[in-house]
């Protein structure tokens, strides 16, 4: 048999006896809101019935805001983990928004109450907030189009590797300090040892040459390669115009 198709209402009577134990009276389709619950004198409680997550759900959940603080969303609870990813960014998204969230299991009628209304305090992620000034730091002019896929960006990270591909191409077979002196990549020990992309190779220890994927990626990246060296050529052009600029001091 063809599985029934999920109606908003399967989620009404649930909702409404879980409200009505907690000491609310409950009705539905109020005006705009799908259900509204009462309790005393405090803020009227409205709840947004949707048979999954949408735009349409949120939109409309934001709307009942002007009417009261305590506004959730609430959706059939699936299984899986493409539902667990789901509700967990729907929960932070909602924890934004200031709007609760339920979700009800329709095989008995279950309600989960996975985040209740209360205003959004951020939390700013230190480590992360670190992470991404250094690597907008590192990167050598802005060699990415934003909105890109993140397939074959040009990070940092490639940018150092494409110096010491660059280094070991001018010069052969090199040692790792010398490599690092002349690429200016401070760390070029380690990530030609670490060797992500698989352009070198190590000839002895300490000492290293270009694979011969390395010798094909001197050809795949030739343009990204001359605009790092232009660009760097360039500032320090600027760095020693501002040397020569500087006063002499008197002694």
């Amino acid at each position: 048999m063809p599985k029934t198709k999920i109606q908003e209402t399967d989620l009404y009577a649930p909702i409404k006896i879980l409200l009505e134990a907690q000491g609310y009276e409950v009705k539905g389709e109020v005006g705009s809101a799908d259900i509204v619950a009462v309790r005393k004198d405090e803020e009227p409680l409205v709840v947004e019935l949707k048979s999954s997550f949408s735009l349409t759900l949120f939109h409309q959940a934001i709307d009942r805001q002007r009417i009261t603080d305590t506004v959730y969303v609430a959706i059939p609870r699936g299984s899986g983990k493409a539902f667990s990813a789901s509700l967990r960014k729907n929960i932070r998204l909602c924890r934004r928004l200031g709007l609760g969230l339920m979700t009800v299991r329709l095989s008995d009628g279950f309600v989960e109450v996975s985040l209740d209304p209360a205003p959004y305090k951020p939390r700013k992620a230190q480590q992360q907030k670190a992470r991404l000034l250094k690597e907008f730091a590192k990167l050598v002019g802005d060699p990415n189009t934003g909105g890109s896929t993140r397939k074959g960006l040009v990070t940092a990270y490639r940018q150092d590797a494409l110096r010491c591909m660059n280094c070991l191409h001018e010069y052969g077979p090199t040692k790792a300090a010398i490599v690092a002196e002349r690429s200016g990549v401070t760390n070029a020990r380690r990530l030609m040892a670490d060797n992500h992309y698989g352009w070198f190779d190590r000839v002895e220890t300490g000492i290293y040459t270009l694979s011969p994927k390395g010798h094909r990626a001197l050809g795949e990246y030739a343009e990204e390669i001359t605009r790092i060296y232009t660009i760097r050529s360039a500032a320090e052009d600027v760095l020693d115009s501002k040397s020569k600029l500087q006063p002499a001091t008197v002694g």
